[in-house]
């Protein structure tokens, strides 16, 4: 096909939200020199092109999803996103503006916009996806329960001043479910189409046939579509694309003339009034019809005196550019139709027919021009006269260098006589392209042809720039996400690959004591190291969960996560990055150990499709759903790294030089600063007591200072801890060696390695002391062969919490170490098992006696040595006479 002459101007710009419009809502109509215009927002716009103004503008309730036009009266009957069909008149429109010019009065709305209210809504449905306007006529169709249902309204006559719009019938379609389709709604993406196609003898009948983007067939092709009943009833046929593909029809006056019928059910009916034309595959965004044999002198004659005989093919469009075009071919005695089915590049966002044989439909890129009429390379007339009816075999499309449309619509000036389209692009300009025959020439222009001509040209200039500038940006943009995607997919599946052995992407975690702001803190160190040989660009953020675990020492405790996220601005293989958290002061006791840290790099897809982009479905196609990679919000790629926990033993802060096994005790570590809530609490109540009676005289009671340390102790068998500590050959003994054991992942326990040490004192986050003490010794009455030689680890501290978390830390990693050493096979010795009933029992004696103690209220004196002797009761529980083996 030719290129396709043409010229664009510009006639206004309308709001357009982030990321332009959606093809699918827009809408553009013209009647006489009045532009109707809805960007799938809740605005309808009537814009002057004579004038070039813009008259009014109409805000409706909710989103806009279609509009049609009823010329007389005049009227806008508008269909608004889950709540119905309003109709607006504007004749009265009219008659307001003139009263708010001729009054001045200002309103709450800008001037010139004009709110619909509830009242216009004349069919209140919230499950209405489309309609259309035929003669005194509104077809509907809506979705319940996953079935589409098509309802005729009758129009009242415009005599009647209030009259009510009645339901004539109701016909049930059954299409197949679109995939994401629930429930009631309608589709997200694409609404069904509706259009109105008649024959020749309706037109010619004196009903007035008004249908916007309707359209009259030739006898034979309408008989040869919907049959003879049709045709011989002379009834408009109703047509119908739905999402799924599917192309069907309904005769009007079978509708009309029927009540309510189920078209998927209904198999009483020896002839439904619903026909399945055609199945697409893919959702039909567009049906219309063309002209495509060119009539003779004669024929042209008769058009003149009877008026015109309509179209001669009938065309559907796909979104993902699948094109079906039905004719009748007339080649042998008998007519019978043909079928032919084309594929255009898509997707397809709208189409539009011209009076002749072309179609033009929008892409992204480009507005194109297709021309179905179609005669033979052949010179003989006989062979020529031979190939009419036949539709071309490929279909050729010619540019209009214009992008990114997504509303279109073809109407006729009859003062220039020539046609031209409307055309709504995403950034909500409104533009008219001027349609002329590629045969026309620039041979006798005028100058102001001429200078027309170069107008058109320089227009067509800038559009060119324009479509070129979005053309790179998209290329550019596409360039970038794929380069993105191949290196978070290469990091991904190094990652995944080596879930087993070492990690190319590493992530260790250590506690420190370092002062920060002139305090000292408990800091952790992330070192995230990169030994793939792949580099970690911008996009990837470094995400470091801390989840404590909830304390038992308080009820109703629950794990609190907090979590902190590094952006990675560029990290190169065998590079390394060092990342500081802190998580408590000295003075802090909110300080929950052990502490749970997980690490994990994430990257987010939007960073990869752009920010414009908000649709779900983009991500759909990228990953599906059950990818091991996608985060739980599946909008991005999370890789775990690593996972630790820190305790107690991690934490603690030793003095400068340890001291020697026959060394003296340390002095006290200086006490935690006071808490100002308790200082002032004390300050009141020394301001309250009773005239005579001095602090020294009141009654005292017993406190934390009063108490014995809380103290606990594990017993380990000495060849369990030889065997796992591999101490057979060394010469530390065997108290120092799981002292360092113990202690091997604190930091500040440096000095260890150089001194033979069993015992060490330290300090808490919380400034609290805490000391730790290894020896050896025998268990005498465990086993019936001779003492068992083990070693005793003592923990002890003023503070109840801080004894426990250490207790819970030095379990932990003895815990870790049995079942090391139980995967080997070592088997334990004989042991004597009356001894070991008689311990049972003492210790379910024990914990009787505490849940008695537990359950007596805490009153006066009496409730102080209750506390004191429940916790005795805890530190036996806390010292066991047992060995782990």
């Amino acid at each position: 096909m030719a290129q396709v002459g043409h010229r664009v101007d510009y006639l206004a710009g309308f709001c357009c939200p982030v990321g332009g419009l959606v093809a699918g809502k827009p809408r553009v109509l013209c009647h006489e020199n009045e532009i109707y215009l809805s960007n799938g927002s809740e605005f309808v716009y009537v814009y002057d092109q004579e004038g070039k103004v813009l008259k009014a503008v109409y805000r409706c309730p909710d989103q806009v999803w279609h509009v049609e036009l009823l010329p007389q009266p005049r009227q806008l009957y508008i269909l608004c996103a889950h709540s119905g069909i309003y109709c607006v008149s504007l004749d009265q429109q009219s008659r307001l503006m003139e009263q708010t010019d001729g009054d001045g009065q200002e309103s709450n709305c800008p001037s010139g916009v004009f709110p619909v209210d509830s009242d216009a809504c004349i069919f209140p449905d919230s499950s209405l996806c489309m309609f259309t306007l035929l003669n005194n006529f509104v077809i509907t169709l809506s979705q319940v329960h996953g079935k589409w249902w098509m309802k005729l309204h009758e129009l009242p006559h415009p005599d009647q001043e209030s009259p009510p719009y009645r339901q004539v019938s109701e016909v049930g379609f059954c299409p197949s479910p679109q995939p994401g389709d629930e429930g009631d709604s309608p589709p997200s993406r694409f609404l069904p189409v509706l259009c109105c196609a008649s024959s020749p003898g309706t037109v010619g009948s004196g009903e007035g046939l008004w249908c916007s983007g309707g359209f009259v067939l030739e006898e034979p092709l309408f008989s040869l579509l919907f049959g003879i009943d049709a045709a011989m009833l002379e009834s408009p046929m109703i047509l119908c694309g739905f999402p799924d593909g599917q192309l069907c029809s309904v005769p009007l006056k079978a509708l009309s003339s029927s009540t309510a019928v189920d078209g998927c059910h209904d198999v009483s009916n020896p002839d439904p009034p619903v026909k399945i034309l055609h199945h697409l595959e893919e959702p039909i965004v567009f049906i219309g019809a063309l002209r495509t044999e060119r009539r003779a002198a004669e024929d042209a004659e008769d058009e003149q005196l009877f008026g015109d005989t309509g179209c001669d093919c009938v065309v559907a469009v796909g979104h993902y550019g699948k094109m079906v075009a039905v004719k009748a071919d007339q080649r042998e005695e008998a007519t019978v139709p043909e079928l032919r089915e084309y594929y255009l590049r898509g997707p397809i966002l709208c189409a539009a027919c011209s009076s002749g044989s072309r179609m033009y439909y929008s892409t992204h890129s480009d507005i194109s021009a297709v021309d179905l009429d179609w005669v033979g390379d052949s010179s003989d007339p006989e062979d020529a006269e031979s190939c009419t009816g036949v539709l071309p075999p490929v279909l050729s499309p010619a540019s209009l260098s214009i992008c990114s449309v997504v509303a279109l619509s073809l109407s006729s000036r009859a003062s220039e006589g020539e046609s031209e389209l409307l055309a709504l692009s995403a950034k909500g300009r409104l533009m008219t392209c001027g349609l002329c025959s590629p045969e026309d020439t620039d041979v006798g222009l005028t100058p102001a042809e001429a200078g027309r001509r170069i107008k058109e040209l320089l227009s067509g200039i800038g559009n060119t720039s324009e479509r070129v500038s979005f053309l790179k940006k998209a290329v550019d943009q596409k360039n970038r996400a794929l380069a993105s995607l191949n290196q978070v997919m290469n990091v991904s599946a190094a990652l995944l690959s080596s879930q087993e052995g070492q990690k190319p992407i590493a992530c260790t975690v250590t506690a420190n004591w370092s002062c920060l702001l002139l305090q000292d803190t408990v800091t952790i160190s992330c070192l995230l190291e990169n030994c793939s040989e792949y580099s970690l660009e911008e996009g990837w953020t470094l995400c470091v969960q801390l989840l404590a675990s909830p304390c038992a020492l308080e009820e109703e405790s629950v794990d609190s996560a907090t979590t902190f996220t590094f952006p990675i601005d560029q990290l190169l293989p065998g590079n390394k990055r060092e990342l500081t958290l802190p998580l408590g002061s000295a003075a802090d006791t909110k300080l929950d150990l052990p502490l749970t840290i997980s690490c994990a790099l994430y990257y987010s897809l939007r960073d990869i499709l752009g920010s414009g982009s908000d649709s779900s479905e983009a991500l759909d196609d990228l990953l599906p759903d059950d990818s091991p990679i996608l985060s739980p919000d599946r909008e991005g790629i999370c890789l775990p790294l690593s996972e630790c926990t820190i305790d107690m033993l991690q934490c603690l802060r030793f003095e400068s030089s340890p001291p020697g096994p026959d060394a003296s005790p340390p002095a006290a570590a200086p006490p935690a600063p006071p808490d100002p809530v308790e200082t002032f609490l004390k300050v009141s109540q020394e301001q309250t007591e009773p005239e005579g009676v001095k602090a020294s005289e009141l009654p005292h009671t017993s406190g934390d200072g009063n108490l014995p340390p809380s103290a606990a102790s594990i017993r380990v068998s000495s060849e369990l801890l030889k065997n796992a500590l591999k101490t057979s050959d060394s010469d530390v003994s065997l108290s120092c060696a799981t002292l360092r054991w113990l202690l091997a992942e604190n930091a500040g326990a440096e000095a260890l390695s150089s001194r033979e040490v069993a015992s060490v004192r330290g300090a808490a986050p919380d400034g609290g002391e805490v000391q730790l003490l290894v020896r050896e010794v025998a268990m005498n009455d465990l086993s019936p062969a001779g003492p068992i030689q083990a070693v005793e680890i003592l923990m002890e501290s003023p503070s109840l919490a801080d004894m426990c978390r250490m207790h819970h830390a030095v379990i932990r990693r003895i815990q870790a170490l049995v079942l090391e050493q139980a995967a080997q096979g070592s088997g334990p010795p004989d042991l004597r098992m009356q001894y070991l009933r008689q311990i049972q029992a003492n210790h379910e004696m024990l914990l009787k006696e505490a849940q008695t103690l537990r359950d007596r209220p805490p009153l006066g004196e009496e409730g102080d040595a209750t506390a004191e002797k429940l916790l005795h009761v805890y530190r036996q529980l806390r010292n066991p006479s047992l060995v782990l083996l």
